[in-house]
């Protein structure tokens, strides 16, 4: 299967691993949520902004950029062009993870206090600094079997870091019970690095046992190092050619999101919350809620990677009516599991908080937040048939209107009806985003009725 139908068979292992690994986060959000508490996790959740907007510059572009340049391999089995730009992606991400990690280490406190606007955060963004290396290498390595189609090494790495990262919080927990120490929230961080580094150390070994088996190195030795220099140039050109525009949309797009997680919290207290309860709020929200309301997405993120290169294959050879099935296909089955789980978190909403997560909180914002699932799964795959549909840019500045419609939210809403008001804007800019999208789709949403109209009125003129 995985010969025969390659993109198939690895999207469905990923889809699997990715359920596995969602399952096993769920449980390690439950265990942090009672180890660190409410508080703790909103201390936590506000470095998220850190971790997206360093992905962003470090590895995001370079990855897809990877995986694009060795795509050709397994054709032309051309194991030197491929090294060349394992290599050259390996330089540019280190390089860049190296500067970004140790302006992160030096300026946590100013980062802490200045732009996540809590300086409890400062050791946690040092921690998380010491991650970075290790995050890029994994990534393009996993960028170079995405391209590949060999999507096995990337799903076990991605098991191998949750369960390093959980056994690991788990062992320094159980020490620190041990020796009756309090356990801190840095530990959440260090299981971080931890699993970043195990995840990259299978990764590497991978890498080299595969290109020796190859039998790479013994010929690699014999190209000249002045051919290798000028091909080494040209490949870096072609990959920052690729890798800087996507690092910045992708930046962009994290920029926005990481200024509205950032002023939540602030935005909370103008409300008239003290600090410990609008981390507790956030904690609850981001770090309890959030996960639970997304995984059922598990199954929509599967689609929306199938249905892209199915779109383009059918956008390029102008079969318009395969994708009008493959939109209707797609809307009707995310508004059903939309709709379900609706269904289901609002009715077990207040049991699932008090039972799993021991909050109230949790219990009545999964209530609320319930009505956002048809929309929220939707709108995912929607967006990815508009990729595929070449609609890129038109994507991009729809997700930008999401995101502002939630900013203005955040800056004027909440600070009038407190955490109701954000509620709201995610409710508001997930309907926009679902509209603009069914909008650009419209030729295709009603493609088999304005084909049955036109065959009645071909039928109407022949009887005339």
């Amino acid at each position: 299967m995985f010969k025969k139908y390659p993109l198939i068979a690895g999207t469905l292992l990923l889809t699997v691993t990715g359920f596995l690994s969602r399952i096993i986060g769920f449980f390690y959000r439950i265990f942090l949520s009672q180890t660190i508490g409410e508080e703790g996790m909103g201390i936590y959740q506000l470095i998220a902004p850190v971790m997206g907007l360093s992905f962003s510059i470090t590895a995001a572009g370079i990855q897809t950029a990877i995986s694009k340049f060795v795509a050709p391999e397994p054709t032309s089995h051309d194991y030197k062009s491929s090294f060349r730009v394992l290599l050259v992606g390996f330089t540019i991400s280190l390089s860049l993870s190296a500067i970004l990690g140790f302006f992160l280490f030096e300026y946590s406190s100013f980062i802490a206090k200045n732009f996540l606007l809590e300086e409890r955060c400062a050791p946690l963004v040092r921690i998380f600094a010491l991650s970075l290396p290790f995050g890029s290498v994994h990534s393009c390595i996993n960028g170079y079997y995405y391209g590949i189609k060999k999507t096995g090494l990337p799903a076990f790495t991605q098991l191998l870091e949750q369960g390093g990262r959980v056994l690991s919080v788990y062992l320094i927990y159980s020490y620190c019970q041990s020796k009756g120490y309090e356990a801190s929230i840095a530990i959440s961080v260090v299981g971080i690095v931890i699993g970043e580094f195990v995840s990259t150390a299978a990764s590497a070994i991978a890498l080299f046992l595969r290109f020796n088996r190859l039998g790479f190195f013994l010929s690699a030795m014999e190209t000249p190092i002045r051919s290798a220099k000028g091909k080494l140039q040209a490949t870096a050109c072609n990959i920052l050619s690729m890798a800087v525009p996507l690092s910045a949309n992708r930046l962009v797009i994290n920029g926005l999101q990481s200024v509205e997680a950032v002023y939540i919290p602030n935005k909370l207290m103008l409300f008239g919350l003290s600090n410990s309860e609008v981390l507790r709020i956030y904690g609850v929200l981001t770090g309890m809620v959030m996960p639970l309301i997304l995984f059922p997405s598990a199954l929509t993120s599967s689609i929306a990677v199938l249905i892209l290169p199915y779109v383009s294959e059918a956008e390029a050879a102008g079969n318009s009516k395969k994708i009008a099935n493959a939109v209707s296909k797609c809307i009707f089955f995310c508004l059903t599991l939309g709709f379900l789980c609706t269904a289901c978190f609002f009715l077990f909403g207040v049991w699932i908080g008090n039972t799993i997560f021991h909050s109230q909180i949790a219990g009545s914002f999964i209530t609320a937040m319930s009505f956002i699932c048809p929309f929220l799964y939707l709108r995912s795959v929607l967006s990815s048939i508009l990729h595929g549909l070449g609609k890129t840019a038109l994507s991009f500045f729809y997700q930008i209107a999401g995101i502002g419609t939630k900013l203005l939210f955040v800056f004027y809403a909440i600070p009038a009806f407190g955490i109701k008001g954000y509620l709201w804007g995610l409710l508001i800019s997930e309907l926009l985003l679902c509209t603009l999208y069914l909008i650009a789709l419209k030729p295709y949403i009603y493609y088999n009725k304005n084909v049955l109209g036109r065959l009645q009125a071909l039928k109407t003129l022949k009887y005339k």
